[in-house]
């Protein structure tokens, strides 16, 4: 409980220092005037982004030739049920990593957004509601999805064994005998839910050790997924050479940002408070929020978020710590309480690189635009399904101009990731 109280405090004053550095809400600041020395500390902060991090639970992650799996396997679809759903199919290359729809769209539909995998890298939980703790264990979760993929992990198996088998055991060792079908059913997967499920007999039915062997492909699977993944870097926007130039010494930034952009950087830095929860170089404090969000179209029930997600993500087979994973010392979970009040209804601040090309917007699509998503924070309107809405959360000055906020935000985007990452290899499809 005290170290929760902690946390809360230190968010708390994160977002007040940054909302004193930037100079508030005081609507006297000279909105095309220099950059005071405040600013232009804050407005450093925000640019280059920097490599990502290892990843310690993946030992494989910076393999190149577990990204050359990854990359074969994230364009295959024939890990699906009907033969016509891959990872492109809700991350689209030339969308930023999206689909374009409010929810995603396998072989049924989601209740959740799509969200970019571009930036990925940085993020300690994965998913609107952080249920899994890494990339690799994301990458996982789509393919027993139901209404995505829903294929087995002993189909993976099979079908690694049989289209993959050089490449795997090149990297992650020998594979066991998949052809033995008595021992390795094709369709067999644990089901949370229904214990009934012939899937879930016939995982139940196989042998403790070949259960583990499987379990040790399946996430291989997904470790060969995020070393292709952690190549699909944010690259460098309008904003970054704004920024660059501004700390070269040139106050016009080499004029890189329009007018209109630049009062849109000052309100987002200031009386818009945007940077209280998206700061750093990904434009995001990486935390859950509730910003009582409007329930999705066609919604049923409510949408618990992080409750959910933080209860999922401490039980989960391939988290931190298990089994299946290279990193033993998890204190991002040991100190996680699914039971943290601010946890009720709250999703993961997304980042902001490529905003303007991965709409719809929310954690499932209920903005189609970045003008609705302004006027949404300018008027907060109603209150939260459940739980209460952010206390770091404040209104948008009503006065600032969306179309300002929205040339700044379009100053973040850049090119694509490098090009050979954005089509299928050979032998994927």
């Amino acid at each position: 409980m005290a170290a929760r109280r902690r946390r809360l405090a230190s968010a708390t004053l994160l977002a007040l220092g940054l909302t004193l550095l930037s100079g508030g809400c005081d609507d006297k600041v000279d909105r095309d005037g220099p950059w005071n020395p405040s600013e232009l500390r804050l407005i450093g902060s925000l640019s280059p982004v920097p490599a990502p991090l290892p990843s310690p639970g993946n030992r494989f992650a910076d393999d190149s030739h577990a990204a050359a799996l990854g990359h074969a396997l994230f364009f295959d679809p024939r890990m699906s049920a009907d033969g016509k759903v891959a990872c492109t199919t809700c991350h689209v290359p030339a969308r930023y990593f999206t689909d374009g729809r409010s929810l995603a769209r396998g072989v049924g539909t989601t209740d959740r957004h799509a969200p970019s995998v571009v930036g990925s890298q940085w993020s300690p939980f994965q998913f609107w509601d952080g249920r899994k703790d890494s990339l690799w264990a994301q990458a996982m979760g789509p393919i027993e999805s139901d209404v995505e993929h829903d294929f087995t992990r002993t189909g993976v198996a099979h079908h690694v064994y049989q289209r993959y088998r050089p490449a795997y055991e090149a990297v992650f060792g020998a594979l066991p005998p998949m052809t033995d079908a008595g021992r390795f059913p094709k369709q067999a997967r644990p089901h949370r839910f229904d214990d009934a499920h012939p899937e879930h007999k016939a995982w139940l039915a196989m042998a403790p050790s070949d259960r583990v062997a499987v379990n040790h492909i399946f996430a291989n699977v997904g470790k060969a997924i995020e070393a292709y993944e952690r190549k699909l870097l944010p690259r460098p926007a309008p904003f970054d050479a704004y920024v660059a130039a501004l700390q070269a010494g040139d106050p016009k930034g080499g004029d890189h940002l329009g007018p209109e952009a630049r009062r849109g950087l000052r309100a987002f830095i200031g009386r818009a408070q945007c940077v209280n929860c998206h700061n750093g170089p990904l434009f995001t404090d990486r935390g859950f929020h509730n910003i009582g969000l409007p329930p999705a179209k066609g919604a049923s029930g409510v949408d618990m978020g992080r409750t959910d997600g933080a209860d999922e993500v401490k039980k989960d087979l391939f988290s931190c710590g298990g089994a299946f994973s290279d990193q033993k010392i998890c204190d991002e979970l040991r100190f996680l309480d699914p039971r943290f009040e601010d946890f009720l209804g709250a999703f993961k601040t997304p980042t902001l690189r490529n905003v303007a090309k991965t709409g719809p917007y929310m954690h499932s699509g209920q903005f189609a635009s970045l003008a609705e998503i302004i006027d949404f924070y300018q008027q907060l309107p109603g209150k939260p399904q459940i739980g209460h809405r952010d206390l770091v959360l404040k209104q948008i000055d009503p006065t600032v101009p969306a179309a300002e906020l929205i040339a700044f935000l379009e100053s973040l985007t850049g090119p694509l990731p490098d090009a050979k990452w954005l089509t299928a290899p050979a032998g994927a499809r």
